[in-house]
């Protein structure tokens, strides 16, 4: 209970000084199965039963999981927004004191600041209230933080207020293998193959290259399969006295043993802080532990569920992640959750390269009747093979310690950003010196710095 104390009280500190790191994450692995999302307490419970278990190798994985968007009671299923009632619906909370009616959630990665922008919202943070500022594992907000966002959006799903944030970190420790040849490119850590593309945000390393067995490494990722994730920020900076983390789908539980899996890691929990709600195979689980796993098995001092989507009626929902599941745009899946979009529009990309593997983000509201994501709007961020998008990360302040055009930075409300806009396209009137107005747009963070592509004065 101190430790948890001490992690809300930093990260109240922390939102008074944000700090941006941007990259991407992508990838191609496709996990198989089926998965069902069903309405419980005040959230979509990502998950229910698994009907097998994933193997990731190669950035492949097959198996299935059921999945939903807890928000009051995960009722025993995989959580790709599931956090109990701590991220739910927004009416009553948790007694958070986030009331709006209109308070929906979007679930993604952070894509730019000014003020924070997550799946394509810019969300005005300058009065959320400190104590609903949930920051974990980090100083201040950086590009590729996968993130919980809790207030209400404009009917485009352009701009918001963010009333409540949470993030956390999904895993954490040292590497177990490097994989940079497979179709997929990926490393191996705590029993998980955590995929890359040109679109995860390298915090602090040129690349996959860069990491090697035994590298210890701190990772913001999605959620794919059991045993899968798709890695959206990797840094290696070492944080004195910090705990083992894992982020997964349960497999295998053994309720009489007090163990289940995450992958290959087996997780004994007979000792560890749970859920509200029972436990289940298919559910979003993250894992902390105070040791390193030993001969395979990890002893958990924590367990809770993931982050939570609102359920609110008619409340605007966002939700990142990469298809499994597909069948057509009106029928797929991510992390577990059902997507139902046949009327939506799709941007991004071409509405047939819609596909298992391909990293997309779905808007809408969810049916109160079967817990479905109705889509409206279904936008592609990255398509495997297809490289990044041009302006997928996008950035609003003024030029800061500007030494060169690639050596500057982009100071926000929400923090400052090292950039690189010599290869930049320019357009506007302005000039390059500090305090100038601008908004930047690149798709790719190298070693900390965002490689910009479009650069506008404003």
């Amino acid at each position: 209970m101190i430790l948890r104390k001490h992690k809300f009280l930093r990260a109240g500190l922390g939102s008074l000084m944000l700090v941006f790191l941007l990259s991407c994450g992508g990838g191609s692995e496709v996990g198989g199965g089926s998965v069902s999302g069903s309405l419980t307490g005040n959230g979509v419970t990502l998950g229910g039963s698994s009907g097998g278990d994933g193997t990731g190798g190669g950035g492949s994985s097959s198996g299935s999981g059921s999945a939903s968007a807890g928000g009051g009671s995960d009722g025993g299923s995989t959580s790709t927004a599931g956090n109990g009632t701590d991220d739910g619906s927004g009416v009553g909370s948790g007694g958070t004191g986030v009331s709006s009616a209109n308070a929906g959630t979007s679930v993604g990665s952070v894509d730019g600041m000014g003020s924070i922008i997550v799946d394509g919202v810019r969300y005005d943070i300058d009065k959320t209230d400190p104590t609903m500022i949930d920051l974990r594992d980090a100083t201040g907000w950086q590009l590729g933080m996968t993130v919980a966002v809790t207030g209400p959006v404009d009917a485009d799903f352009a701009t918001g207020t963010a009333l409540k944030l949470k993030s956390m970190a999904q895993l954490r420790g040292a590497v177990d293998a490097v994989d940079t040849t497979a179709s997929t490119p990926n490393f191996q850590l705590l029993g998980s193959t955590v995929s890359v593309d040109d679109e995860t945000v390298w915090a602090d390393l040129a690349g996959l290259a860069g990491l090697s067995a035994g590298t210890q490494v701190q990772v913001w990722a999605l959620p794919v399969a059991p045993g899968l994730l798709r890695a959206t920020r990797v840094e290696t900076q070492a944080i004195a006295g910090t705990t083992t983390l894992v982020t997964g789908m349960i497999s295998g539980l053994d309720s009489a043993g007090s163990t289940f899996m995450l992958g290959n890691l087996t997780i004994d929990y007979h000792l560890a802080s749970l859920p509200a709600d029972a436990l289940a195979n298919g559910r979003i689980v993250r894992v902390e532990a105070v040791q390193p796993p030993a001969g395979g098995r990890l002893q958990a001092t924590s367990v809770e569920a993931w982050y939570a989507l609102s359920t609110v009626k008619d409340a605007p929902v966002q939700l990142e992640g990469v298809i499994t599941d597909f069948a057509s745009k009106a029928s797929f899946k991510l992390m577990g959750v059902t997507i139902e979009g046949p009327a939506a529009a799709v941007t991004g990309g071409q509405e047939n390269k819609l596909a298992n593997g391909v990293r997309v983000v779905a808007a809408g509201t969810i049916s109160q009747t079967t817990g479905a994501l109705v889509a409206t709007k279904i936008k592609i961020r990255h398509i495997p093979g297809g490289g990044a998008l041009t302006t997928y990360y996008d950035l609003h302040g003024t030029i800061d310690n500007y030494v060169s055009p690639s050596n500057m930075r982009v100071r926000g409300t929400s923090g400052v950003q090292r950039v690189d806009i010599s290869a930049a396209t320019i357009s506007g009137t302005g000039t390059l010196a500090n305090g100038q107005k601008v908004r930047v747009q690149g798709s790719k963070v190298v070693s900390g710095v965002l490689q910009v592509t479009a650069l506008t004065y404003e």
